[in-house]
């Protein structure tokens, strides 16, 4: 029984404050009867050098950030100048004083963010002979007879759903720069640009669901229920296309839904004309989408490892227990994975099927031999019932290397969405979750692209209220191109 509540307790701390880390302390290898468990994979040889030749940590300062001169010159006489004027003479026999090099070190300082009004000045001209009146076109604007900017729009737009900064905080922050906007209408521009992001949402729902494989999870968020003075739980669903670790350089995307419950309808819809692989955990609303016979289930082996993982924490952390020696299992296999990732699909494919195959069967063999020595009801012959009603979905990735050994990728993809959940507790209605969700796609996308998710917003609404419907594939991130944060950092 108490292990029982360790386990409740853990889990729920998890559901509440996110994934800790499970990473295990001790890499010896279990043994059984004073054998190996397994046999482990071989390690690529890494020179690790000694520390009195380890190479230095480049520590300069970004070359992209403006450079500030500031000059201290010694103190001097006026008996001598320089050519630029300068007072040169020596304070110590008077003699002329000659440059002989500098000495140079940078220092990093903040200059907050500061707000500026732009005005935009149209002249009328008059035709002397006709009278005509001439006047260029006010330029749009990301939102009609709004008084933000699309630089304004992307600040708050990221920094309640990147840095995760509720309106009301953001609206103190900039208050403190002596400009007072309401929360209210804050939320209000928040909607009119999601109302904006609308066609470019849609087209990256489009291209995330031609991959052949879409990563798949969810995530419950505390919603306001008018007219019940509590709040409801409803859901974020996102799905991922990402297939860089089987080396296709394809960009990634991240697609965001929001429903009201968490009813199997809700992702049957979303990816009712999707055909391919769905990697997801096991939650059964997905079973209708399986039965269709147009998506091929993979399963997650970071979801078949957690409840050992959890059993493992709750007992302390116990050399030899079954639990560690299932952990050490399940680590061989992700030890293969770590060689062979950005791997065509063939390669992974024989790789896996020559050294993971084998640790595979065994571990099956192990699991059923172990669920025959404990209790039916206790939870670790649930961990392990949990692999075995599983196995065909878990080994899929075997025999196809673009499978991944797990669903990492959704699961990545919705800490964001943990974190701002942690910072303003609720969304405000239903209509919320769909903005939020919408947001949410695009700063992820940009994030999984190498852009600064900021940068990108702001292109977007600088152009979007113009761009031809027809062709708002040019405005998703890989092709609007903008700031990337690795050439950034790069430079």
């Amino acid at each position: 029984m108490v292990d029982k509540l360790k386990l409740q307790l853990l889990r729920s701390l998890r559901a509440r404050f996110g994934s800790s880390s499970e990473q295990l302390d001790d890499p010896q290898i279990a043994l059984l009867e004073g054998e190996p468990l397994y046999e482990r994979p071989a390690p690529i040889a890494v020179a690790v050098p000694d520390a009195a030749n380890a190479p230095q940590i480049d520590r300069k300062l970004p070359a992209h950030l403006p450079r500030e001169t500031q000059v201290y010159r010694p103190e001097t006489t006026c008996d001598h100048h320089d050519a630029n004027d300068q007072a040169c003479g020596c304070i110590a026999c008077g003699g002329r004083l000659r440059l002989i090099g500098h000495d140079v070190s940078e220092q990093l300082e903040y200059v907050p963010s500061r707000f500026k009004v732009i005005r935009h000045v149209r002249p009328k001209l008059a035709c002397v002979a006709c009278e005509a009146i001439f006047q260029a076109p006010a330029p749009s604007r990301p939102i009609a007879r709004g008084m933000a900017g699309p630089g304004l729009l992307a600040n708050v737009l990221v920094s309640k759903y990147c840095d995760h900064i509720p309106l009301h905080r953001l609206s103190r922050i900039y208050g403190r720069d002596g400009v007072v906007i309401d929360p209210s209408t804050m939320a209000g521009w928040v909607g009119q640009s999601e109302k904006l992001f609308d066609p470019l949402v849609a087209a990256l729902e489009r291209y995330t669901l031609a991959g052949e494989k879409v990563h798949a999870d969810d995530t419950p968020v505390a919603v306001l229920d008018p007219g019940r003075g509590r709040t409801k739980t409803g859901r974020l669903w996102v799905y991922v296309r990402d297939d860089r670790p089987a080396g296709n350089m394809q960009p990634p995307a991240a697609w965001y839904r929001y429903s009201p419950n968490r009813k199997g309808e809700h992702p049957q819809a979303h990816l009712a004309n999707y055909s391919g692989i769905l990697q997801a955990d096991a939650y059964g609303g997905y079973g209708k989408i399986y039965a269709s016979g147009r998506v091929v289930e993979a399963s997650c082996w970071a979801h078949a490892r957690r409840p050992f993982w959890d059993l493992h924490e709750s007992q302390g952390f116990v050399p030899g227990s079954i639990a560690e020696q299932a952990l050490q299992r399940i680590a061989a296999l992700y030890a293969i994975e770590a060689q062979i990732r950005g791997q065509p699909p063939d390669v992974r494919r024989q790789v896996r099927q020559a050294r993971a195959g084998p640790l595979l069967d065994d571990l099956r063999a192990w699991l059923t031999s172990m669920l025959g020595k404990v209790s039916r009801k206790s939870e670790l012959a649930k961990a392990i019932g949990y692999s075995l009603t599983r196995w065909t979905s878990l080994t899929r990735y075997r025999d196809d290397g673009r499978i991944e050994i797990d669903n990492n990728a959704a699961e990545r993809a919705l800490r964001g969405v943990a974190l701002g959940r942690s910072n303003y507790l609720f969304m405000g209605s239903d209509a919320g979750g769909e903005r939020a969700a919408a947001i949410y796609s695009l700063v992820e996308t940009a994030k999984l692209n190498g852009l600064d998710p900021q940068a990108y917003l702001r292109d977007v609404l600088a152009r979007i209220a113009d761009h031809p419907i027809n062709r708002i594939d040019e405005l998703l991130p890989w092709n609007i191109g903008g700031h990337r944060v690795e050439q950034r950092l790069a430079a």
